[in-house]
């Protein structure tokens, strides 16, 4: 069964800060536009200790964003210095409702979350160095790899792929719960490629026996070659006759990923992909509800 995740618009508009809530988790989530951020920190939840993701875009092709991660024991204290020192775009913070954490339990999430992004290699982590994490009991470990896995849910929601592996296969057992793979099926608008792909639980699943061109045009971002050899190397992607072919399912981080690594040049995802309606992506989407949005009491 698939959680519920409540996004609160704090200034009424899609493009500002929110708020978000996993029912029945401890903890909340805060992401702001550098702009919306100042005002944000006049709220009392950032007197609390948490962890943040400080966002910007990246400077180097191989990444779509850079990401910087830190821990504080005042949340809006320690923002307000990076407001002044760091350049990024957005932020997005966690903390707990109960006011659980301690010093102890943020330097271990910030070790893991860094670890953790490092080894997706989907964003350029401006961390310099890699803290250890620190020593807890084993309960509070427990307590804080489940408060990971949340942040891991969350993310994606308001547009930062940070965890998120570049690919991986999409048999691993965490991708589709209860059986074989099901959502929207998309196939791309190419009359020389067949390739499908369907959207669940917020991956973008290339499937098996899917096609990709042999040929890479001049303007595509290295990013995308990086991560078509990363699928070659691991024998996901294979040369199959005139073609390359998917020997197994796939996971993309986005459809414009997908799109891209598929037809070898730079890819608008949302409106290459179409359903058997005919209609793309983006179409779907802005008609679609993707999670239920509330308003601030």
């Amino acid at each position: 069964m698939g959680r519920k995740i409540t996004i609160f618009l704090l200034d009424g508009t899609a493009t500002g800060p929110k708020s978000v809530e996993i029912g029945n988790w401890s903890g909340r989530a805060f992401y702001s536009p550098r702009g919306s951020l100042k005002n944000l920190l006049g709220r009392p939840e950032f007197a609390n200790p948490g962890v943040y993701f400080l966002s910007v875009e990246s400077p180097s092709k191989d990444y779509s964003d850079a990401v910087y991660i830190g821990e504080a024991e005042e949340l809006g204290a320690r923002l307000k210095q990076h407001i002044a020192s760091r350049d990024f775009e957005s932020v997005t913070c966690f903390l707990s409702k109960d006011e659980m954490f301690t010093k102890a339990h943020i330097k271990y999430l910030e070790s893991r979350l860094i670890s953790i992004a490092r080894a997706a290699g989907t964003s350029k982590i401006e961390n310099t160095n890699n803290p250890k994490p620190s020593r807890l009991s084993e309960a509070d470990i427990s307590d804080m790899e489940y408060f990971i896995e949340q942040i891991q849910l969350v993310l994606p929601t308001v547009g930062l792929y940070t965890l998120v592996p570049t690919i991986q296969p999409a048999h691993s057992g965490d991708v589709i719960a209860g059986g074989p793979l099901s959502g929207h099926e998309y196939r791309l608008q190419s009359s020389s490629i067949d390739a499908r792909m369907i959207e669940a639980e917020d991956r973008f699943i290339v499937l098996k026996g899917s096609e990709a061109n042999t040929t890479l045009s001049k303007s595509i971002a290295q990013g995308w070659i990086k991560l078509r050899n990363k699928l070659m190397d691991a024998g996901i992607l294979i040369e199959k006759g005139s073609k390359l072919q998917f020997a197994d399912d796939a996971i993309f981080n986005s459809p414009s990923a997908a799109a891209s690594v598929i037809l070898g040049r730079q890819a608008a995802g949302p409106i290459e992909w179409v359903d058997e309606n005919g209609r793309t992506y983006k179409e779907i989407q802005e008609t679609s509800q993707q999670v239920s949005v509330g308003e601030v009491a």
